[in-house]
């Protein structure tokens, strides 16, 4: 059991970080295999279905299979994302405190109340990007609109006139000059709930406390926990692009047309990627949530306490209560203060 705690600055959580990836490797890589082994055969399934179709000459049904199956894809991917999140948060917890932690064991905790995790990243979720998914809704739409009706004349496909362009260019201006602000608000907003999930794992809140409870813990903490992101976000960027820089310049030199087998080969690569990448990020928010509590609520005092069998504190000494005089009963005079003589 880990004794130790203490304030950390934003290097030592970054070794922290480093160290117990290193030294819990198969542990944090095996929770997240079950999240990307899903992507992985929910890819591969759709990549065989795009070709049985194409064998079967029915390349106009797979659009509508495509955009069905994306669907299901999405659905599948948000509760095992989910899933992983909660387990590798369940798992960093155990481990950074100096217990026994197991991919079974990771999961199984966070089983019973895995919609509860799932609904606050919800919340979560809605909250942090909704301007970001308003203002591309309405401009694509508006590119839909404008370029593709307009652009088409019956079968024939026409250059969309002078009026529209001069639309669609003053709309895309617009539509930069509002995404820089909604950008900020949605780094600002995913910092101010980037404790969410640690607190509500740990502490077992419900949504909207854990989200209160991120609020009040991350005060303080938020331009190392994006410096966190930043670094993460680098990593995770750097390792995709040295793992999929060959299908990158196959699919140039092949404009963009790939084989069956490549396009398998391709996903492979990135369950290895999501599997080794995944856990990086879980891992420092749990560390930035307990450095947290132990600069703002002394938690390592109490963890100490805790691991010397002093959690449990006596109750209170209530004092008895006097009996109540009953009617008629004659009560004892009042005896006179010290020093007064009695008359």
């Amino acid at each position: 059991m880990e004794t130790t705690l203490r304030p950390l600055t934003v290097s030592e959580i970054l070794d922290r970080t480093a160290q117990l990836y290193r030294s819990n490797f198969l542990l944090f890589a095996g929770i997240s295999s079950v999240y990307a082994g899903v992507l992985l055969v929910l890819s591969l399934l759709q990549i065989a279905l795009q070709e049985i179709l194409r064998l079967a000459h029915m390349t106009q049904q797979f659009q509508w299979l495509a955009w069905g199956a994306s669907g299901v894809t999405l659905l599948l991917a948000f509760i095992f994302a989910g899933a992983a999140v909660a387990a590798n948060n369940r798992a960093v917890a155990w481990v950074h405190l100096g217990e026994h932690a197991t991919i079974r064991g990771a999961y199984a905790g966070i089983l019973p109340r895995l919609g509860r995790y799932l609904w606050l990243m919800t919340i979560a979720a809605f909250v942090v990007w909704l301007p970001m998914v308003i203002l591309c809704v309405g401009y694509f739409s508006l590119l839909l609109f404008y370029v593709g009706s307009k652009g088409l004349q019956g079968q024939a496909v026409v250059a969309p006139d002078n009026h529209s362009m001069i639309i669609v260019g003053v709309v895309s201006i617009v539509f930069v000059l509002l995404m820089i602000p909604a950008l900020v608000y949605t780094v600002l907003m995913g910092l101010r709930y980037s404790l969410a999930v640690p607190a509500c794992v740990v502490e077992n809140l419900k949504a909207r406390k854990a989200l209160r409870r991120s609020i009040d813990l991350s005060k303080g903490a938020r331009g190392r926990i994006f410096l966190l992101g930043v670094l993460t976000f680098v990593i995770q960027i750097g390792l995709v692009l040295i793992t999929q820089m060959f299908f990158i310049v196959f699919g140039i030199k092949h404009h963009g047309e790939l084989s069956a087998a490549v396009r398998a080969l391709q996903q492979v690569v990135a369950f290895f990627t999501n599997t080794f990448v995944g856990p990086i990020y879980a891992t420092g928010l749990t560390l930035f949530y307990y450095d947290q509590r132990v600069r703002k609520e002394g938690y390592d005092i109490e963890w100490m306490m805790q691991a010397a069998g002093m959690s449990q504190f006596p109750p209170p000494i209530v004092a008895e209560p006097q009996p109540s005089p009953v009617a008629g009963a004659e009560l004892p005079p009042e005896l006179p203060p010290p020093g007064v003589p009695q008359t």
